[in-house]
Parts: C-alpha cells; structure tokens; sequence
C-alpha cells in the first residue's frame, strides 16, 4: 500500500480492501474547523476489519487535535470508543480504540465542533506514490503512541518487547497473522543495536501498511571522507513466500539490516544525496517523532516524544536508544546524552529524517535533496547543522525545548535529574560486565587497540562503556559548570531576577553541595555487597572515570574505588598491564572530553 499526498481540505483514509489498501477523499459535512481543515490523514487496524472484532483507528492532523472527536458510522447507529489517547504537535493526533468494527458497511467519524467529516472505508482509487506526507505523519504519530506513556526510566529488555504491546503498538496485529505475538509460529524478535533501531522501527511501519523500505551498504568513512553510501537494498516486506506469508521475508530483511547498517550510515555527508538519511532544520515542527540523531561518535537515537515547558518544570526532548545486548531505554536530550561537534570527526552528524522513496510507475526511487526542499509535503531539508559549533547547537536546541527563561534553581534540579538516571543506567551496565566475568571465570575480554575501543564487536562492545562513560564524564562537567554558567548570563534566568552574578553563583553553589549530597546510586561490590555512592562521591572520583571502562576490571575499579580504601578490597580482578598501558594512551581523548575520529 502506497500513501497518496494529502491536501489541505482533502482527507484521505488509509483503508483496507482485499490485499490492497484504497485511499478516497471524505466526503465534507458543512464548513469544517481548524483540525479538519488541514492536511491529515487516518489509518484503520486491523487491515482487515471484522464486524465484532476489536478496531484502532488512528488520525493525524498538522493543526491541533485536542477537539477532535472520533466515532463509526454503522447500519445501527454511532459507535463510541471505549479508549481515547491523544499526542502529538505537530503532527498532532487522535487513537480511538473500539471494542467491536459494526457489522456491514460503516465510515469514521471525525468531528470538531458541530462540524463532521466522514471517511469511508470502502472507497475507490489506490495511491501509488509512495511514501508523502500523509505516510510521514501517521510514522509520527505511531510512534509517538509506542512510547507515549515512557519516560527516563522506561527500558526493555529488546525491541519486540514494546512491539508485543497491544496499549503501545496501534499496528499490533495489524496483518492477523499473529506477527505481534510472545510465541508461534510468526512470533517476531527485534534485538537491534542502536544504529539499526532507526531501521527496525522504520521498516516495521512500512511492512504493516506495505510501504516502500530501503537502506544503502554505507562505508565507515575516514576522517578526509565522510561515510558513503553504496549499493541500495530494497527491501519488499509486503509481498509473501509461496504460502502468501510475509512474515519469513521481513525476518530476513530485519536480519540483513542488522548484518548491514552500522553508524556510518547516520553520518554520510549532510549535502550528499543517494542517502538514507537527510538534514533537518533545528524547528519544533521539523524534528518529528521518528526524526533520527546521528551522534558524531555513532550512537544513534530516534525522537519519541516532546514534553511541554511549564512554569515549575522545564521542557524535555525524549528519545529512545539500543544497546548491543539488545536492550532499548528513553533518553532526555541534554549535553551528557546527545554528544554534537563538528571538529573532528568522522562524517557529518546531526538531525536528520529517513529519505522519502517515492513509487514512479511501480518503481521505487528515493527523492534528491533539492527534491525534498521544494517538495509541498517536505519542504524541510537544510543545512542549518552543517560545520554548526558546539555551543551554538545546543543553544538552538534550548531554545527549542524551553522557548521561555528558565528558573536557574528549576533548570539546575533537572539537570541533576538527568545525571542520576544516567547513573542508574550505568550500575546495570557494569553489572552485566562483572555477571559474565563471573560466569566465566579466568576470561580475559581482547581489548581492541586505539580508537576502535569506541567501536568494536563481541564481548568488548557488549561489556565495556567507553562511549557511555564519554558521556558520563560531559554530564559531570556541564553540572559542575552550571553555576558559572548562569551568573554569566543572569538575564537567562528567572532566578536571577535583580541579584547580582555573585549572588546567583552562590545560591546554585549552595544547592549543587545539597543535591550532590542528597542523590546516590548503589552498586555491588565482587562479594555481593551494596555499595553507595552520592553524587558528592561520583565528582570526586571524575578523573577515575577516564579509565574505568574496562570489563576485565573488577567493578569497585570501574567505580573510581581508591587505591588503599576498604571499597576496593573487595576487587577480584584487575585490567592486564598491557591493557592498561592502551587505556593510558586513550586518557587524553577522554580528558579533552572528544573521541578519535575513525
């Protein structure tokens, strides 16, 4: 199924028909609102309803949907939903759940208002155009729904965990072949790593609503030339095996994706077309959930979910990412998540969305940047992140995520916030690191050489945290900064209100001594003991956090135990001497807070 371009004024319904889905302009009751007057589009699930049987039905709009109402329209009467989620802005939208599709003909119902437009299942015409705005916004909102009710906290053991979650998954199902079920025989299972996550999630979307999906072979790119990409794989998810069922084929392109895509294929040149990826402009409605983060170091995250300021809380930018084991968690966007430079890498990073293919005469063909910049249903190609420094990218992004002058003491809570839940994600890390040196006692994990610690495959990529740590160590710094940060700049604050920057430095002074006092984490120790640690403790030990990613070190070690304490006299193992002397030639990179550039 193709998704036809959707005009304002026009609603086209994604609905099913046979093998095939079928797109007909609503018929328009009367004048209609704002919501209904502009571009939108609705998806139904299952593809094929049955009269009786449970059905979702999703609508995404670009203007906002806080008043809209949705219903069917059946032989009988009107039928209400027995659940109602709403998101988005923009694309805004509207999830209605139904506890049984009426029997015989019906339409949906979208009201505003006195106003109504009615979308009717079982109109004519197909679109073959492929992927449009209709397509991309409905990719937004499913998104969003998946993770709607996830915050800091929220992680899962792999992919298909949130998939299997018929609260979550507005597709689940969607094909009744059983593919969102725990067990049988097309049971699905989604362990990507962070750099096919984008991929996994993206070609899950096309495969329900038979979407075209493709991914280039990508070089790794070196620091003279950014990653290239090669040979476009195109995947065909929709089409079956000789039993008519698609399930097989998508394992296989879910396999060849993790065998294939790797960070390079988030940092090809921002200019450079033939991609999977294009730039987007740093815009509230540009960086939709389903945008992609590109970091320059290869991490990769995928937006899920904006949060609004208030006046006692600031705004967040919420993410989700993988891990290699497979594991995926939700990221807030702050200096110690999402890493961003231009110097010195490899690649071009940043913000980017999958590049549209679109469908010319059957045949799938990808549109160029100038294409997408002058296209009515993009328009959002730019360049804006090319050579961006630092400081001025994540100025940007703050004023995107907090449009109003924070309060400096509300603003310095959450960003120790932050850091502790980056804290706690790390005692599971490193406590998956000493589980398996436990379980295979006298293993010593090859450590790669130079740069390629940050990159590496096997038991080294599964158990270290070099990348994690980087990370860790720019959370320090930017809460220790803070203070002098905002006396800086005063007017930035409300806090600061007529006091002086003195004043100002001292107050945030005062209260980083409180919180650091207050917050810990509690680790165990080889024996098994709790070990606690206040946030006090974990900027007094900084500097053992430049050395502390290794695996083959005990877990006191990776947690900054001093030399000669009572903490570290539990510690089992020690980092071989030869590795040590690699990691002392690392410490530099971590120092200047910046990774080699492969």
């Amino acid at each position: 199924m193709a998704i036809a371009p959707v005009l304002a004024g026009i609603m086209f319904s994604l609905i099913p028909r046979g093998d095939a889905a079928f797109l007909k302009p609503a018929a328009v009751l009367g004048a209609v609102a704002s919501a209904l007057s502009g571009p939108r589009a609705v998806l139904i699930s299952p593809k094929a309803p049955r009269p009786g049987a449970p059905l979702r039905v999703l609508a995404a709009f670009e203007a906002d949907a806080a008043k809209i109402r949705l219903s069917l329209r059946g032989p009988t009467g009107d039928v209400e939903p027995h659940k109602t989620k709403r998101g988005g802005g923009p694309p805004f939208w509207v999830a209605a759940e139904f506890a049984a599709a009426p029997a015989g003909k019906f339409a949906v119902v979208l009201g505003e208002g006195r106003k109504e437009i009615e979308v009717d299942p079982e109109g004519l015409g197909t679109g073959a155009n492929g992927w449009s705005r209709a397509g991309e916004d409905l990719y937004a909102a499913w998104i969003e729904a998946l993770f709607a009710e996830a915050d800091e906290r929220s992680s899962w053991p792999a992919l298909h965990e949130v998939l299997r979650d018929p609260s979550r998954n507005l597709l689940h199902g969607h094909l009744g072949l059983g593919e969102d079920e725990a067990s049988g025989a097309n049971a699905m299972e989604m362990t990507p790593d962070c750099a096919d996550n984008p991929y996994f999630l993206r070609a899950y979307f096309a495969w329900k609503l038979g979407l075209p999906f493709g991914f280039h072979e990508t070089s790794w790119g070196t620091p003279e030339s950014p990653p290239r990409a090669g040979r476009l794989r195109m995947g065909d998810p929709s089409s079956g095996t000789r039993s008519g069922n698609p399930v097989p084929n998508t394992r296989r392109l879910l396999a060849l994706i993790k065998n294939t895509v790797h960070a390079g294929n988030g940092r090809t040149a921002l200019r450079a077309d033939g991609t999977d990826f294009y730039p987007l402009p740093l815009a509230r409605n540009a960086l939709k959930p389903g945008a992609v983060y590109a970091d320059p170091y290869g991490h990769t995250f995928v937006i899920v979910r904006w949060v609004a300021q208030t006046r006692k809380r600031p705004g967040l930018l919420l993410a989700v990412d993988a891990q290699p084991d497979g594991t995926i968690g939700i990221k807030r966007f702050w200096k110690g998540n999402f890493l961003f430079t231009t110097e010195d890498v490899v690649g071009e990073p940043g913000f980017k969305a999958f590049r549209p293919i679109v469908l010319e005469a059957g045949r799938p063909r990808l549109l160029t940047n100038r294409e997408i910049a002058a296209s009515p249903d993009y328009g959002d190609f730019s360049l804006e992140q090319e050579g961006m420094a630092g400081d001025d990218f994540y100025a940007a992004m703050e004023k995107l995520i907090n449009p109003e002058p924070l309060d400096a003491e509300a603003a310095f809570e959450d960003l120790f916030r932050a850091l502790h839940e980056q804290l706690i994600v790390r005692v599971d890390s490193v406590a998956n690191g000493e589980e398996f040196m436990t379980t295979h006692p006298g293993t010593v994990i090859p450590m790669p050489s130079g740069k390629a610690v940050f990159q590496s495959l096997g038991p080294w990529e599964d158990y270290s945290t070099p990348n994690r740590d980087l990370r860790l160590l720019i959370a320090i710094d930017t809460i220790l900064e803070f203070p002098d940060k905002a006396a800086r700049d005063p007017r930035a604050f409300e806090m600061a209100g007529k006091k002086t920057p003195d004043e100002v430095r001292r107050e945030l002074l005062a209260l980083r001594k409180k919180r650091a006092a207050e917050l810990s984490i509690t680790y165990k120790r080889s024996d098994g003991s709790p070990r606690v640690l206040t946030l006090e403790d974990i900027f007094g030990r900084k500097e053992a956090f430049e050395m502390g990613y290794n695996p083959n070190d005990s877990v006191e070690i990776r947690w900054g135990a001093p030399e000669g304490s009572e903490e570290l006299m539990t510690a089992r193992r020690r980092t071989p001497a030869s590795q040590v002397e690699k990691m002392k030639a690392l410490r530099p990179w971590f120092r200047k807070r910046l990774r080699p550039a492969f």
